[in-house]
């Protein structure tokens, strides 16, 4: 899967959003007592909110819910679509081509460069009151590779419990309660039952306040 597979499998900005938020808390809560990948940030700008997942290992993706439109890009560091398969950075033919203007800055935010260069291999937007993603008219030939194939697999995946405990298993080497996950994705009220069935290690009082700045209900009974 490339870019050109991956407009046709996410979800509705709303939903997105929606699922953004109930992957970087349930990453909050498996991965106590280390740092999640996962984040989502509300406000990350007046009036707009961020998804950001970076794996530790030089991948990474961003999610920009602006009132505009959201922003999507990813960096696999392997993948072919690197910019750095070029001693002078450079992005895969394409990428960027058709980028709404409004959007465009996002590409030069300082959280998303380094030594002032914007890294990615994958890039798609949805405007607001647009019917459909799109991305830049990029090519690729058999085999080639931009990272969209599993970067995105929390966000695009039908079922996005199985996909999250799959994720904890590979990643924290841990076995989760699927109810539990399943309770957080519905957008369930986060309540003590939920974090214990997720987590031996995690705190309520400090997951529920984690939750609380998410945007995501908590039910303190």
């Amino acid at each position: 899967m490339t870019v050109h597979e991956l407009v046709l499998a996410l979800p509705r900005p709303e939903d997105l959003r929606a699922r953004c938020r109930a992957v970087a808390l349930l990453d909050a809560i498996v991965s106590v007592p280390y740092a999640p990948s996962h984040m989502f940030a509300v406000d990350w700008r007046p009036g707009v909110d961020l998804a950001f997942m970076d794996n530790g290992s030089g991948d990474q993706y961003a999610v920009v819910f602006d009132p505009v439109g959201v922003f999507l890009y990813g960096f696999d560091h392997e993948s072919d679509a690197t910019p750095w398969r070029e001693e002078d950075r450079a992005h895969w033919p394409g990428l960027l081509d058709g980028l709404p203007a409004p959007l465009a800055p996002y590409t030069q935010a300082e959280e998303f460069l380094f030594d002032g260069f914007f890294d990615a291999t994958v890039c798609a937007w949805y405007e607001t009151g647009s019917t459909a993603w799109r991305c830049g008219p990029v090519e690729f030939t058999d085999g080639d590779t931009d990272g969209a194939d599993w970067l995105f697999d929390l966000l695009t995946a039908p079922d996005g419990t199985r996909a999250f405990a799959d994720y904890a298993q590979d990643y924290y080497t841990r076995t989760v309660d699927e109810d539990a996950v399943a309770a957080v994705f519905n957008g369930a009220p986060l309540d003590r039952r939920t974090v214990t069935a997720l987590s031996a290690h995690a705190d309520f009082a400090t997951i529920a306040g984690e939750a609380r700045a998410l945007g995501y209900p908590v039910d303190d009974s």
